[in-house]
């Protein structure tokens, strides 16, 4: 059994995957958040009183914090979820980006070095080389745009163009870094765009659906020709515990649902689905420096661990829609005053 830290569990994709962890193993989940707009322990009402399950309100960036949390609770394995992720906010606010993804994930590194005696001599490879113990959760962003052909691969240079995917290449480099001087038995994965039950409705996919159920104006950038790779959540989950359990230290997994589509090709299939107008879509002037097209070759992770995505979109976005039109209460509840602010800000100026 091990002790797992996880980062960021309140979020989206960190509450699904102490779910998915809760419900296959029997490991030890505590989940550091430090419940900013985004984190919402309701997310994770249903496994609050679990005996493998603990909550620690905290900040990654808390050295002292964090340091007693791997003490106290013999943590031996990371999952890093925490980070700011929305691109529209590391455009108005990008501060927060740099001192929480890259600051924070040097903060993590810091405490697993302490206390798991990392020094990167023999000793520390023979002990450690059994399996992974660190993963950092990044994005296929850092790669930067496609043109309409290709795939981003593992090798693929870093080229990121906003300060949300710098700040998460960054920290990737920081965590190569940990290896390779320290040691650190860790793993970077790369995913590509996640969709899923628990979404905050700053992004696409819950923003469009929530919209559709007030008869809200849709908000589409540009000409809403975007290409995205879209992964569902739980399909997300399920590669990273194959990561954890039988990737190879050092390396880094790309995990993708082979599934592009264009932004404006979602929005419309929403609005067929809830039974609203195409009269709702409002196209909007284009972010800076917004990427055309990111697609995910996701071989390596399919060949080497044998995972591969379960969820066809057209299962999964119908299975997400449904689940937001079921939770109108907990969209109502998360939806707060500050959300409403930056909604007005991005969108109605």
């Amino acid at each position: 059994m091990k002790n797992i830290l996880v980062t960021g569990g309140a979020g989206f994709i960190g509450s699904n995957f102490i779910h998915y962890m809760l419900e296959n193993t029997d490991h030890f989940i505590v989940n550091l958040d430090s419940l900013t707009y985004a984190g919402n322990l309701e997310n994770l009402a249903d496994v609050s009183d679990n005996k493998n399950y603990l909550f620690v309100k905290g900040d990654i960036r808390d050295k002292e914090l964090v340091d007693k949390v791997f003490g106290n609770y013999s943590i031996d394995t990371v999952v890093n979820f925490a980070a700011e992720s929305h691109v529209d906010r590391s455009i108005v606010e990008p501060e927060i980006f740099l001192t929480t993804n890259v600051i924070g994930t040097q903060t993590l590194l810091n405490a697993a070095k302490k206390n798991w005696n990392l020094r990167g001599d023999d000793k520390y490879s023979r002990e450690y080389k059994q399996g992974v113990k660190y993963i950092q959760v990044s994005t296929d962003e850092v790669y930067g745009a496609l043109g309409k052909e290709g795939m981003f691969t593992e090798t693929t240079p870093l080229s990121p163009n906003s300060p949300y995917s710098v700040s998460k290449a960054s920290a990737d480099m920081l965590v190569k870094s940990y290896n390779t001087t320290f040691g650190l038995p860790c793993v970077i994965t790369r995913c590509s765009n996640n969709y899923g039950p628990f979404q905050f409705p700053e992004k696409l996919i819950p923003l469009m659906i929530n919209n559709c159920m007030n008869n809200k104006s849709l908000p589409v950038y540009g000409d809403g020709m975007q290409i995205r790779d879209w992964l569902h959540v739980k399909d997300h989950c399920s590669a990273i515990a194959a990561v954890l359990e039988k990737g190879r230290i050092g390396e880094v997994y790309n995990i993708g649902g082979n599934n592009e589509k264009a932004n404006i090709e979602i929005v419309r299939l929403i609005i067929r689905k809830i039974g609203r107008s195409d009269n709702l879509i409002t196209y909007v002037k284009d972010r800076p420096g917004h990427d055309r097209r990111y697609a995910i070759d996701n071989t390596k992770i399919t060949s080497e661990l044998g995972w591969s995505p379960s969820y066809t979109f057209e299962q999964g976005i119908a299975e997400t829609i449904d689940w937001y039109l079921s939770h109108r209460e907990w969209m109502d509840k998360i939806i707060s005053g500050e959300y409403l602010s930056y909604y007005d800000k991005m969108y109605n100026t």
